[in-house]
């Protein structure tokens, strides 16, 4: 399944998918991969600065995670490119979600909020 969302003409669009082979359903252990594409859609660069995550699962934690940039770069993505990274995360419960926002700066300095799309994490271990 994949999701999109899309703001000030910045299209991010989310795949997620559960790893089997780093998950441990006796320890409470689920990986997911999730590959992210953002698309500047706009007609001027943006970079981005800062990532916030929020994490939840089915048993009822929650988690923030924040940062600055994306796995230790801050891209600059010019207009009609896109800028594709993948990462992961462990959650304790089969299933659960993630949803944040991404800080880009225009060239002018002004800073805009650009949404990543609420994602499902779920297993098939126990489908």
């Amino acid at each position: 399944m994949i999701f999109t969302e899309i703001t000030h003409d910045v299209r991010v669009i989310v795949k997620p998918v559960f790893i089997e082979q780093e998950s441990d359903l006796v320890a409470g252990r689920y990986a997911f991969a999730y590959f992210i594409t953002i698309e500047n859609m706009g007609l001027e660069p943006v970079q981005l600065m800062r990532r916030q995550w929020y994490i939840a699962d089915s048993n009822g934690e929650n988690h923030e995670v924040s940062g600055d940039g994306v796995i230790g770069k801050q891209p600059v993505i010019e207009p009609g490119k896109a800028h594709n990274y993948n990462s992961y995360c462990v959650l304790k419960s089969y299933e659960g979600s993630m949803e944040g926002f991404y800080e880009m700066k225009k060239p002018d300095g002004t800073m805009i909020k650009v949404i990543i799309p609420r994602f499902l994490l779920k297993s098939h271990l126990l489908n």
